[in-house]
This record gives structure tokens, sequence and C-alpha cells, in this order.
């Protein structure tokens, strides 16, 4: 059975703002990006100084779970487009994807540490810069955490009787911390990639 969103009924007759809530979603994209450029920063500087890098072979997970964000991304993207389109039904199941990659993406992380502990590359250890990769995955991990969330949010607003702007605005939160995250997953990952 498909499910279509009739576009005009659903109203709400007290329609709060919602730019101020989507700045400050912009607000902590932005934070995150000074505060993850920090670290990057730091890690340069360490490396300089001591004139070395991290020294590790990162993980083959590393690259599988930067495409697995990748797709996840498409099919946010995808639930984006079939909202736009009034097609729930498959809002909802490009949704439901997304989460179980996003899912899918926490767990070759935590994977991946298990592999560099098993290699030696402790968080606390003598180079800095391996626990520099701990602790950019770890934060990048509860950024997703928090990105799943807003998606789940979207999951839930297909779900409910609200208008097609509360509908709307909750995918757009979710796409755009969760297009955020994904990018600067790339971002770190390329970068712990060319600092090796």
């Amino acid at each position: 059975m498909v499910y279509t969103l009739d576009k005009k009924n659903l109203k709400d007759n007290a329609q709060p703002d919602l730019k101020p809530k989507k700045f400050v979603v912009w607000l902590f994209v932005v934070s995150s990006l000074i505060m993850f450029g920090g670290w990057t920063s730091y890690y340069i500087v360490f490396s300089a100084a001591k004139g070395k890098g991290h020294g590790l072979v990162l993980p083959d997970l590393f690259m599988y779970s930067t495409a697995v964000l990748l797709l996840s991304s498409l099919f946010l993207f995808l639930a984006s487009r079939a909202l736009k389109g009034g097609d729930i039904s498959r809002q909802r199941i490009f949704l439901f994807v997304t989460l179980a990659l996003g899912l899918v993406f926490g767990y070759l992380q935590v994977s991946a540490w298990g592999s560099m502990v098993r290699t030696g590359a402790f968080f606390s250890n003598n180079n800095a810069a391996i626990s520099m990769i701990y602790v950019v995955s770890g934060v990048h991990l509860l950024h997703i955490v928090a990105g799943l969330c807003l998606v789940l949010s979207a999951l839930v607003g297909s779900y409910l009787n609200i208008s097609f702007e509360r509908r709307k605005f909750r995918m757009d939160i979710a796409g755009i911390f969760w297009h955020f995250i994904d990018i600067l997953w790339i971002y770190l990952y390329v970068f712990l990639l060319l600092n090796s």
C-alpha cells in the first residue's frame, strides 16, 4: 500500500517560525567545524614538532565506513525528494535505510578501534597523534548518534498528523546535519590518510 501526502489538507493553524531553530543547527555545524579544525591544527603542529605522523596503517574498516556513510547520505537525499514529491511510503523506506546504515557506520567505527588496539595502537600512548585518531573519530561518532536522532525525528514526523511544513522542516534539519557529518568524516579520513 502506497501512502501519499496531501499537502493542502495538512495545515497548522498556529504555525511557529522555524527559521530560528534551523539557525541553531547551522550554528552547531559551524562550531563543530571550528572544533574539528582546532584538533586537526593541533595534529599538524604536533606532527611538525615531532617530525612524525601517527605512523599507522589505518584499518580498512575506516574506508568501508566511509562508503557506508556516503550511501546513507544518498538515501537521506532520496527520502527528502520522496517527501517533496508527496510519497510518504518511499520517504519512510529511505529513512529506515538511512538509520540502518548509520548504525552500520557506528559498528564499523568501533570495530576499527578494536583493530587498532589489536595492533598495539592504544588511546593512551606516547604518540599523541594516535590518540587524536581516537578523539576525532570518537567525537565524530557522537555526532553520528545526534544525527541518527534527527533522522529518527524525521521518520517519526512521517507518521504524525502534522503539516507538510513541519515534516519538511524535520527533513531539512536531518539533511543539514547528516550531510555535514558525512562531509566532515570524509575530511577527517582523508586528513588522517595523508598524515600517516
